[in-house]
């Protein structure tokens, strides 16, 4: 569900348009992660939240102290930009495991390990043997957090870290904070309309803000946490079209926009007429303490 860095290797990937994506009218909430890897857009999602918060992601790494020998999990990976990073951080003393629940845009034999692994459903992988546990938009989709949270936490060493990075789209909830205009106001109600379709698929759009004190009744120490927020530019732009043809057969379907409409705002969006940001990444990082192993469960 995070960032990868190059292209979208779009032709190199099985094509996902199987008839599996939901369209329909039924309810959200059982038809999974709207925003899901068995997409080409995912692919093109990936290259450009690698864009916009890859440094940010790194800087938090580098200040956590991984480095040659560390041992480090990538959960809901997405993309492959993060687990190469840390693949060269480690280096060949240390190990990295990317793990997502369709780890089919991750890249066997490129420096790290990959397995498909549901975090909130499966049990943590070699538990008590990670120095950094590392999750970036993935828990904010999860409907069972708390459960994904202590999976990730079991996995630590103690005295390792986990950083977990997600959205605050509530904090946050405009496409242009500049909205004076119909371009913009129109940007605006789609990005609404986008996020009512995550809050019926169970997404939490206030998760953000409460990462560090989820990490400290996860029993972690050390807590603190930081926020990114991208305002503009070419990233923003190609993010913003990749996300609104990825779920536009589910704004059609859940009646929340039309086709009129969307040609307009991808029209804008391709012209550079919008200032486009996202909502605030929150990043929360916390240790486990030698004492105490937290449990899972």
């Amino acid at each position: 569900m995070t960032s990868s860095p190059g292209s979208p290797h779009v032709g190199g990937r099985p094509d996902p348009a199987d008839g599996t994506t939901a369209l329909g009218g039924e309810p959200a909430p059982a038809r999974g992660y709207l925003l899901d890897n068995a997409r080409a857009e995912a692919g093109e999602r990936f290259v450009w939240l690698a864009e916009l918060f890859d440094g940010v992601t790194r800087g938090h790494l580098d200040r956590l102290g991984v480095g040659a020998g560390s041992r480090c999990w990538e959960v809901g990976a997405g993309g492959r930009s993060i687990p190469e990073a840390l693949a060269a951080a480690v280096g060949p003393a240390g190990y990295v495991l990317a793990t997502d629940i369709d780890p089919s845009w991750l890249e066997a034999g490129g420096g790290y390990e990959v397995r498909r692994h549901d975090v909130a459903a499966d049990p943590p992988p070699e538990p008590g043997t990670f120095d950094l546990v590392h999750a970036r938009l993935v828990l904010v989709h999860v409907p069972d957090r708390a459960r994904a949270l202590a999976t990730m936490v079991a996995a630590l060493r103690p005295g390792g870290w986990l950083l977990v990075e997600d959205a605050d789209t509530a904090l946050q909830p405009l496409a242009c904070l500049d909205d004076d205009g119909p371009a913009q106001r129109r940007a605006n109600r789609l990005r609404d309309a986008v996020r009512e379709l995550l809050k019926r698929r169970g997404a939490d759009l206030r998760y953000g803000r409460t990462l560090p004190r989820a990490l400290r009744e996860a029993g972690l120490v050390d807590v603190a946490a930081a926020g990114s927020f991208p305002v503009g530019g070419p990233a923003c732009d190609r993010l913003e079209a990749a996300t609104i043809r990825h779920v536009r057969g589910e704004l059609l379907a859940a009646g929340l926009a039309d086709d009129a409409e969307i040609d307009a705002h991808l029209a804008a969006v391709h012209a550079g007429e919008l200032d486009l940001t996202l909502a605030p990444l929150i990043s929360a990082w916390g240790r486990r303490p030698a004492e105490h192993p937290p449990a899972l469960g």
